[in-house]
This record gives C-alpha cells, sequence and structure tokens, in this order.
C-alpha cells in the first residue's frame, strides 16, 4: 500500500515561519502541497517535479514559499512571512507514471493524498 505522511504543522503568530514534511512509502514523481481553509475548496500551493527540476507556486505564496525534494520520497516546504490567511488543512500529494508538466495544481491528476497537517497563522 502507498502511504503519504504530513508532519510539521503548528499554530503561529503571522510573520512566523514553518516548514512542513512529506513523507512516502515508495518513489513517486510529481509531488505537491495544496491547502483547504474552512469554507473554501482546496488549491494548488506548489509543486515540485522529479529530481527538484522545477517548482511552481501559486501566486499567493510566490516569495514566501519553498518547496523542495530531498528524494523521490521526501518533499518539504518552508513557509516563511506567514499570514492568517495561510491559515488551512495542509495535504500532501503525488504522481507516479503522469507528466509533472500536466498535474501542476491540476488536483484530480494526483495519485495519493495524506491526511492533512494544520497550519494555524494567528494575527
Amino acid at each position: 500500500q502507498v502511504h503519504l505522511v504530513e508532519s510539521g504543522g503548528a499554530s503561529v503568530h503571522a510573520g512566523g515561519s514553518l516548514t512542513l514534511s512529506c513523507a512516502a512509502s515508495g518513489n513517486m514523481d510529481c509531488m505537491a502541497w495544496f491547502r483547504q481553509a474552512p469554507g473554501n475548496e482546496r488549491e494548488g500551493v506548489a509543486n515540485v517535479f522529479q529530481g527538484n527540476i522545477s517548482q511552481h507556486y501559486t501566486d499567493s505564496v510566490k516569495g514566501r514559499f519553498t518547496i523542495s525534494r530531498d528524494s523521490l520520497k521526501l518533499m518539504k516546504m518552508r513557509m516563511d512571512s506567514l499570514k492568517p490567511e495561510d491559515t488551512a488543512v495542509y495535504y500532501c500529494a503525488a504522481t507516479r507514471g503522469k507528466g509533472c508538466a500536466a498535474a501542476l495544481f491540476r488536483a484530480d491528476l494526483y495519485d495519493y493524498w495524506g491526511q492533512g497537517t494544520q497550519v494555524t497563522v494567528s494575527s
């Protein structure tokens, strides 16, 4: 069975930093972070291609978040200058055997999902 496990979520004050991690039980191609806040739809935050070749970010986090791949099984995301609007459950997602350029922030193209980790940013 394939498992994705997120960690690193916490409660911080605005302007603070956190680093999220996602560990996969098998090798993955595309890996990404999505998030969902209460009352909102799930949105893509950042993704990283196999081999850490390319990284993409949604506009609202550019310049503040940094995604990286330590291996085919491990992904991290550093979050700096956190804002209250970043408050959400953050989910790790991954693909196997699918093109990363096509996947990007299309949730329907990701094969595996973690259970989520809560990030709370207070004013």
